[in-house]
């Protein structure tokens, strides 16, 4: 089973159960520096691993970038 959720505009399945800590790990080629909003709330990262993604949501997940 698949939860359709949209990840940075585009339209995503995750299994169920994806929690924010799992969908960062998978979609961060591994930067620990990101930040994640749900539904446009930011998503502590304290809250990260119990904070499970439902059908419908919409998640950004951004990195800081240097530059001038």
């Amino acid at each position: 089973m698949t939860v359709p959720v949209t990840v940075n505009g585009a339209a995503t399945d995750l299994a169920a159960g994806a929690t924010v800590a799992d969908l960062v790990a998978a979609r961060s080629g591994g930067h620990d520096r990101v930040a994640v909003a749900r539904n446009g709330d930011v998503v502590p990262r304290s809250s990260w691993p119990s904070t499970s993604l439902q059908p419908g949501d919409v998640v950004e997940v951004l990195a800081p970038t240097a530059g001038g």
